[in-house]
């Protein structure tokens, strides 16, 4: 008798130095990444021969072409983008190479960033949406959707280098946390409080923080938060573009290729999100046609701004590669893709406005 009561005093007292094992939390998880204006041909072809050569856009030749260039397209493109070629095709879907007519389009008819990015997240080619001003947008979109989803709420977070996202998002009504330009950073564990000061005293090229400072601070979040649906927008490649600095263009598309790559590391280490995470990658409009001076630039006026190209792998993601056969795929398909990712149904009845058909193409 004393025995068995010695041996209950034993375990009773191992107990107490012993962590109960923590339940790895099994919602699934989708990341969303844009890169603002990036054009599709320097997906799919790599760095563009007549661009390159022009002293008119490219105040770097030598090193533009002893890093991101080769006669051959597929080593030139793994060149410049390495994640999205060796990683992400190999395991996922890759799709917008107009040289097999595998065709990504916006559905809206503005073809530049407010409407693209309202179509990316509300499913809706909305008319009236119709510049990049501060108004705040009226429009449901999936994010503000899933975050009204009990088990999601609070698990929904958006990072952008663009101060415009607020409004795009209706951060107010939406209640996601969205952090955008300079917002204060406010993060637990207080040593990370460096990334905020950072943000206030780096130089901004375009007038707004790095998109290094906007993909850390988003990394950090995920680590200390672990959202469910995290969204992280870049901005650099559009702007540059704008200022036809095309070197800067390519090395601002090279970083945040290593950004990506660097972030789907990280998930892979964390238990919730290790092969639990979809991870799609796409832009918000395209712009002008190889070897133009409209390369530049996008718009209603411009024909091939409406050309964009989407990138996908995950769980629940079909193992296709890089698309080489014919097809026509909207932006507006985009929003219901990530509800069907989180196993939601993003729709017209909960939307309270039109949605676009989820990527079922794309889907095991």
């Amino acid at each position: 008798m004393m025995l068995d009561l010695f041996i209950l005093w034993l375990l009773s007292l191992v107990s107490l130095f012993i962590s109960p094992i923590k339940k790895v939390e099994s919602n699934p998880n989708v990341i969303v990444v844009t890169l603002d204006g990036l054009r599709w041909q320097e997906i799919f072809n790599g760095a563009d021969s007549v661009i390159l050569n022009d002293k008119t856009y490219d105040g770097d030749i030598e090193y533009i072409k002893t890093n991101f260039w080769a006669t051959d397209v597929n080593k030139r493109r793994n060149m410049i983008t390495p994640f999205i070629w060796n990683t992400v095709a190999k395991q996922g879907v890759l799709i917008g190479n107009r040289n097999y007519d595998a065709n990504f389009n916006v559905a809206n008819k503005y073809q530049f960033s407010y409407p693209g990015y309202n179509e990316i997240f509300t499913g809706y080619p909305d008319d009236s949406v119709n510049s990049n001003d501060k108004i705040v947008n009226k429009n449901i979109n999936v994010l503000e959707y899933i975050n009204s989803v009990p088990k999601y709420k609070g698990k929904v977070a958006a990072f952008s280098t663009w101060d415009v996202f607020p409004y795009i998002l209706n951060k107010k009504r939406s209640g996601i946390y969205v952090n955008a330009d300079v917002d204060t950073i406010r993060f637990k564990d207080p040593t990370l409080s460096l990334l905020n000061e950072m943000q206030f005293v780096t130089a901004k090229p375009i007038n707004v923080r790095p998109d290094l400072l906007t993909y850390f601070t988003a990394k950090e979040y995920l680590k200390a938060y672990h959202p469910n649906l995290l969204y992280i927008s870049f901005d650099e490649t559009d702007d540059f573009a704008h200022s036809g600095m095309y070197d800067q263009y390519l090395k601002s598309l090279h970083a945040e290729d290593a950004m990506i790559s660097n972030l789907w590391n990280t998930i892979q280490s964390i238990p919730q999100y290790k092969n639990n995470t979809t991870l799609i990658i796409t832009c918000d409009h395209g712009r002008g046609g190889t070897g133009k001076s409209t390369w530049k630039n996008h718009g209603q006026e411009v024909k091939e701004s409406s050309q964009i190209w989407f990138a996908a792998m995950g769980p629940k993601i079909a193992n296709a590669g890089e698309i080489k056969k014919p097809m026509q795929l909207y932006q507006k398909q985009i929003a219901a893709t990530i509800a069907t990712l989180m196993d939601q149904d993003f729709n017209e009845k909960n939307a309270k406005h039109p949605v676009g058909e989820p990527l079922n193409c794309i889907l095991k």
